[in-house]
């Protein structure tokens, strides 16, 4: 039996196994599949493009299988409707998840085409071959897959449960996968075409705008609405309890509304906010939910003759997307269609059913893209406040836009971090013992995973859901405040332990890698501070401490290619080192920095090595792997949410200001590529390593260390 490319397929026993990915619940294959008869091939997936070049990726995954060009592949939006249930997009896991779910999916769909050709023209299946979906058999029988959906009748081919019995090609027969292939998504942004949820126009279109209230917690004393509604154009005004609004025949006209609204509104102000200036004080002083997390006792425990503790913060930050939130609302035969940016259309419909009391029929969520932020901005939230506005605009679509001072300052934030780290040293200066503490809020109110709404709307209303404080993922996805926190090292014994905060004045929730980038800071920082001590080289230090052959594969090829072995001392410029394996089981990446610092801080160079398993697109995995390397770089040298005791006051691009382009490093990524290992995302693996690289960079260069995020000419200057 071939198992060749363009022949046959190839039967596995799965032995009742499960079904690989998000297969085992969605296994109706026509909910991923369907072949159009104008030779298109339409490929539905739960998860969604918010600028990873995750479709193109799966698009190439089954095109491999089916036999077909990438040209016929069209990726439909997500969508609660139709789409498989494939829970958020997050966690560097869309192609582990979705890519692997839809390559069995696909395969097995070419095996059901193929005996239904092999009967329909009187052959033996393993005879025929499939080129871009037309099936060739002997004598010059041909049909398609066009063709065969055509012609089916009842529910279709496809109408069927997968089984997992027909395996994908092996990797030395894909075509597509692990070539790097142009993105679909790519060419309508060049371009200007309408694309993004932003650009979405429907018939009869409203616009509004929210009354945001003058802290976090306050609450709507009184409101006048008569001056609000004289604003020509001004269609309507909603109240519910502290959630107010204005819906109008135009945008202008909404935010002539909101000003008037919001100058007869009175507050009674909310519970103070921590003291920006001693956070970590604030921190430490919170109730908190101590969890083990990971234990390891050395089989004979070497004599301690000293120990080394450092503690080392992250402020909070801000998603700070490019584009405000915006989301679509409609209401209709008694339901709700809503359009928005969601990571997670399932998850946002499960609130939404809780908020509204309906059932899931009666609400549908569409995924549209928007500016992506790798987490949960106010894409969520600003979905349900649509919903709520439109309920007054009798049947026609509500669009709701952000401003720029909701978006950095109603958003959710990446939570503040402090990690206290402890290495007990033998007389020799090596670690016999490791400690680990992280202190921190949870990393996630997303949508559909409590009892109670986690949308912040809901609070506000007349019947208020209550509000809920941010939890961490479980430990087998990664965990949150604790991710990455057992150190990737070879070490005789550690303890680490969380401190989850059970007190939430600014609202968190889940922010590019959670917990693993102030982790991986503070592990790799510490790592060269133990080096330093023994004054050994950074990389010596981390080799002599990996036994794991991947990992040291990738740390060998950034540094063989940054030149570390014949790097030299320059004033005024410093060369530093990060590496990490994301989450203790996902991808590997080590990074060199380059960092100038005279007159100012600036990250010159970046070289990174990684190690994805099987790159689908190498150079989809280059771009996420150059993308989060930059969002490192900023988060490390500029952001950090500001606030007094009442408000967050960092809401313009002034008080929070990123990376400029003028400032962006240049970035190298070299791809170890293991086409035989499972695919692994790329989506986060670097921010950790940069991070630690660039601190440590700084310190080469000027012999200071700052423990403290971000990374400042003022904090240098107090260190």
């Amino acid at each position: 039996m071939s198992t060749g490319p363009g022949l046959g397929y190839h039967i596995v026993d799965s032995g009742g196994s499960a079904l690989p990915g998000s297969l085992q619940t969605n296994r109706r294959l026509s909910q991923w599949l369907r072949f159009r008869p104008d030779g298109i091939v339409e490929v539905s997936s739960g998860k969604v493009e918010i600028g990873q070049g995750i479709l193109t990726a799966v698009a190439q995954i089954v095109a491999d299988e089916l036999d077909v060009d990438l040209a016929r592949i069209r990726m439909v939006p997500a969508t609660t409707a139709a789409s498989p249930n494939e829970g958020v997009t997050s966690g560097s896991l869309s192609v582990e998840q979705s890519g692997s779910a839809l390559r069995w999916a696909s395969a097995e769909a070419r095996a059901i085409f193929l005996d239904a050709a092999a009967q329909r023209l009187g052959v033996d299946a393993q005879s025929l071959e499939v080129r871009d979906g037309e099936i060739a058999g002997p004598g010059n029988l041909r049909t398609s897959y066009w063709e065969l959906a055509e012609h089916e009748t009842g529910g279709g081919l496809l109408d069927r449960d997968a089984t997992a019995r027909i395996a994908p090609k092996p990797a030395t027969a894909r075509r597509l996968a692990g070539v790097a292939a142009e993105r679909l998504d790519i060419p309508d942004k060049v371009f200007g075409r309408p694309r993004f949820i932003h650009d979405l126009a429907l018939p009869g279109l409203l616009h509004s705008r929210v009354l945001r209230p003058p802290s976090p917690g306050a609450t709507l004393a009184a409101l006048d609405e008569t001056k609000a509604k004289a604003v020509p154009g001004v269609a309507a005004v909603v109240r519910d309890g502290s959630f107010a609004g204005v819906v109008a025949e135009t945008e202008d006209a909404a935010v002539a509304g909101l000003k008037a609204l919001a100058a007869s509104a009175t507050w009674q102000p909310g519970e103070p906010l921590p003291d920006e200036g001693d956070l970590a004080a604030w921190i430490r002083s919170q109730p908190v939910e101590t969890t083990p997390i990971n234990t390891r006792e050395a089989a004979a425990p070497g004599r301690v003759a000293g120990t080394v503790r450092r503690t080392y913060t992250r402020p909070f930050i801000a998603h700070a997307s490019m584009a405000p939130s915006c989301a679509i609302a409609q209401w209709a035969d008694g339901g709700v269609r809503i359009w928005t940016h969601t990571q997670g259309i399932y998850n946002l419909r499960a609130d939404l059913e809780l908020i509204f009391a309906l059932p899931p029929d009666k609400i549908v969520v569409e995924h549209a893209e928007g500016s992506g932020c790798y987490g949960q901005n106010g894409a969520d939230d600003v979905a349900l406040e649509a919903a709520l506005l439109a309920r007054a605009a009798a049947g026609r679509p509500v669009r709701l836009l952000w401003s720029r001072e909701d978006e950095l300052a109603w958003s959710p934030m990446g939570a503040a971090q402090l990690v206290e780290l402890e290495a007990d040293l033998d007389e020799k200066g090596e670690i016999v013992g490791w400690r680990h503490d992280v202190w921190g809020n949870g990393h996630v109110s997303r949508p559909g995973r409590c009892k109670s709404p986690t949308l912040q709307a809901a609070w506000l209303l007349a019947q208020p859901f209550p509000r809920l404080v941010a939890v961490n993922p479980p430990l087998n996805g990664g965990g949150g405040s604790e991710r990455n926190a057992t150190p990737c090292y070879d070490l005789p014994a550690w303890r680490v332990t969380n401190h989850r905060l059970l007190t939430m004045p600014i609202r968190t929730s889940s922010l590019r890698t959670l917990g693993a980038f102030a982790n991986v800071f503070a592990i790799e920082s510490f790592m060269d501070e133990l080096a330093a001590e023994r004054g050994e080289d950074p990389l010596v230090f981390r080799l002599r401490h990996l036994k794991d052959t991947r990992a040291r594969a990738v740390l060998e090829a950034a540094t063989r290619r940054a030149g570390w072995g014949s790097r030299q001392k320059r004033d005024g410029v410093g060369h530093g080192l990060g590496f990490a394996r994301y989450k203790g089981f996902g991808a590997y990446c080590a990074a060199v920095a380059e960092v100038e610092t005279d007159p100012d801080i600036r990250v010159r160079r970046l070289v990174l090595a990684v190690d994805v398993g099987e790159a689908i697109n190498p150079d989809g995995v280059a771009n996420q792997m150059e993308g989060g390397a930059i969002q490192a770089t900023s988060w490390v040298l500029k952001e950090a949410v500001r606030f007094d005791r009442a408000r967050i006051t960092s809401d313009t691009w002034e008080t929070y200001p990123i990376l400029r382009f003028s400032e962006v490093p240049a970035v190298e990524v070299e791809i170890v590529n293991r086409p035989e290992e499972k695919p692994l995302g790329a989506g986060e693996a670097a921010h950790g390593p940069v991070a630690g690289a660039i601190a440590n960079a700084v310190y080469d260069s000027l012999d200071v260390r700052v423990r403290d995020l971000p990374i400042t000419r003022e904090r240098i200057v107090a260190a």
